[in-house]
C-alpha cells in the first residue's frame, strides 16, 4: 500500500522512501509543524508525572495542555471539552445523520473496485458491514455540524483510506513484518512488547507502539500486546482507524480547515507545500 503516513500513516511499497519517512515521522512527532511548543514531549499522550495530555494528544504543562480539552493528567478545566470527545465518531447522529445512507453498497464497492482485478487481501477483509459495525459502537455520542458537514467528512475519511490502502486492497504495510521501525522506546506508558511489531495495519495504517496502545485503550482491545488483531479482525481494524481520525484529524475539519487540513494532519510534511503532487491529486480525486 502507499506510504503516506506519519505513523505514517499513518504503508506499503515503501522501500525507497523508508529512511526519509522515518526522519519525517520524527519531525512530526516533535510537532514543530503544527503544534510548536517548547513543552511538547510526546504525541497521543502516555505522559510522564505532572504532565497533561492536551486535546490534540501532546504532553506538556500550562493552560494549552492542562486547560480546555485536557484528556489526562493534572487537568485544570475539562468542562468545555468532554473527556470522550477525542475518541468519538465524526458521524453525527443527533442531527439525524445515517452513515449507512451515505456509505452505501455502491459507495463502498466503488472503492474496492478501483483496485481492479489484481490480488487484494483487503477485498475479503474490508467490508461495509464491518465498517458500519465499528461506527455503531459510538452511536448517538457526537454531532458534528450539518448533514453536509458529515457527508464531507465521510468523503474525506474514505479518500485517505483509499489512498493508504490502495483502494482497500492492502491490510498491512508491504514488508512491514521485516522491519524493526515504529518502536518508540522512550514511551513508558505503551512500551513495545517482545517479539511484536507495530508497522502499518488497517484502513489508516496504524503504526507505532504508542498509537497501538492508545487505540487499544479507546476501543477496548489489547492491540498493544496483540497488534496482529488490527489485521485479523475487520471491525477492530476499522475502530482503530476511527480512533486515529478522531484523535488527529477530525478537529482540523471542525476548525473549518477543509479537506486540505486532513492532508496536512495525515501527511503534511510529505505532501503539503508542493510535495508529492500526484498523491495529492489522487486524494482530491
Amino acid at each position: 500500500m502507499k506510504n503516506r503516513a506519519r505513523y505514517p500513516p499513518k504503508m506499503a511499497g515503501f522501500s525507497a522512501r523508508q529512511d526519509l519517512l522515518i526522519l519525517i515521522l520524527l519531525g512530526i512527532l516533535a510537532a514543530v509543524l503544527v503544534f510548536p511548543s517548547t513543552h511538547v514531549k510526546g504525541q497521543n499522550c502516555g505522559c510522564g508525572p505532572n504532565l497533561c495530555c492536551s486535546q490534540f494528544g501532546y504532553c506538556g504543562t500550562g493552560n494549552d495542555y492542562c486547560g480546555s480539552g485536557c484528556k489526562e493528567g493534572p487537568c485544570t478545566n475539562t468542562s468545555s471539552f468532554p473527556q470522550t470527545y477525542y475518541c468519538l465518531p465524526f458521524f453525527a447522529s443527533s442531527i439525524d445523520v445515517s452513515v449507512a445512507d451515505f456509505v452505501t453498497e455502491d459507495f463502498f464497492n466503488g472503492i474496492l473496485n478501483e483496485a481492479g482485478t489484481r490480488h487484494c487481501p483487503g477485498k475479503s477483509f474490508y467490508t461495509r458491514a464491518a465498517f458500519l459495525d465499528a461506527v455503531s459502537a459510538y452511536k448517538n455520542q457526537f454531532a458534528a455540524g450539518s448533514v453536509d458537514d458529515s457527508k464531507r467528512e465521510i468523503a474525506a475519511f474514505f479518500a485517505n483510506v483509499g489512498i493508504l490502502t490502495e483502494s482497500l486492497c492492502y491490510i498491512e504495510e508491504t514488508d512491514g513484518a521485516s522491519r524493526d521501525y515504529y518502536c518508540d522506546e522512550t514511551n513508558t506508558r505503551y512500551p513495545c512488547k517482545s517479539n511484536k511489531k507495530y508497522y502499518g495495519r488497517g484502513p489508516l495504517q496504524l503504526t507505532w507502539n504508542y498509537n497501538y496502545g492508545a487505540a487499544g485503550n479507546n476501543i477496548g482491545f489489547d492491540v498493544l500486546n496483540y497488534p496482529e488483531l488490527v489485521a485479523e479482525d475487520p471491525i477492530i481494524s476499522f475502530k482503530t482507524a476511527l480512533w486515529y481520525w478522531m484523535t488527529n484529524v477530525h478537529q482540523k475539519l471542525s476548525h473549518k480547515g477543509g479537506f486540505a487540513a486532513t492532508i496536512q494532519a495525515m501527511n503534511g510534511a510529505i505532501e503539503c507545500n508542493g510535495g508529492n503532487p500526484s498523491e495529492v491529486r489522487s486524494l482530491i480525486g
